[in-house]
């Protein structure tokens, strides 16, 4: 065969095609491996955001149920829902900010102005009586106050989590004064407060959850809570 430019023997055509083949190979390894590493990532990510929400979840019901107790000892429930009275666990007064154990701040009175008329802005008289599908009682709207506030269990195991627990008055109440517990008989609201416990977890975790408590009395004249109804909000 005559050949009038340089020719390539055979073997080496084909030592060529067998370069470009594994070239081909590796890089659709490498995509492949890529992609199982990028899955295991955010599986790891998953598995990790699902159990910061469950630590988050059982804190904010361990605070609800720290105050509630606490709170079944406290005799002038009217000084706690004007806001004058605050737990002896709260890391300070029940406004300004507070620097979240994983990262970012808070304002207590946003959250309990959120939790009343639906804005951080702060709350009217008006707008905390206005009928909504949340808020449906009206006068009886609870006026919510920032009671125990602080790190669940500070220097211990439950360090990174931030607890905000707010104060209401129960709204089945008639009196129209959420400042005042009610007096019985005749008012379904008499002798019981709401609670919502907010829990700041690790990273972006964030769970609440609600009650309505009441208090009964126990052998040796004390009192203990007891929850009516018990929720987690979103």
């Amino acid at each position: 065969m005559w050949c009038f430019a340089p020719c390539r023997p055979a073997a080496d055509r084909t030592s060529g095609s067998a370069v470009v083949l594994v070239l081909v190979a590796m890089v659709l390894l490498s995509a492949v491996g890529l992609t199982t590493m990028l899955l295991a990532t955010a599986d790891t990510q998953a598995s990790a955001n699902q159990r910061d929400a469950a630590v988050a979840l059982y804190a904010a019901e361990a605070g609800l149920e720290l105050a509630a107790s606490e709170l079944a000892g406290v005799s002038d429930w009217d000084a706690v829902l004007s806001g004058y009275a605050t737990s002896v666990f709260a890391d300070g007064p029940p406004s300004g900010s507070r620097t979240l154990p994983g990262g970012g701040t808070i304002r207590l009175e946003e959250i309990a102005s959120l939790a009343t008329c639906g804005t951080s802005a702060g709350c009217s008289v008006a707008a905390r009586e206005a009928v909504t599908a949340d808020r449906p009682w009206g006068a009886n709207n609870p006026n919510w106050r920032p009671y125990r506030h602080g790190r669940l269990s500070p220097g211990g195991p439950a360090e990174e989590i931030y607890i905000v627990v707010l104060v209401g008055d129960d709204p089945a109440e008639n009196d129209g004064n959420p400042e005042r517990d009610g007096l019985a008989p005749g008012n379904a609201g008499a002798g019981a407060l709401m609670l919502r416990a907010k829990a700041f977890g690790p990273g972006p975790s964030r769970r609440s959850v609600e009650g309505t408590m009441a208090r009964v009395a126990v052998p040796g004249g004390a009192f203990a809570p007891r929850f009516l109804i018990w929720r987690e909000t979103r």
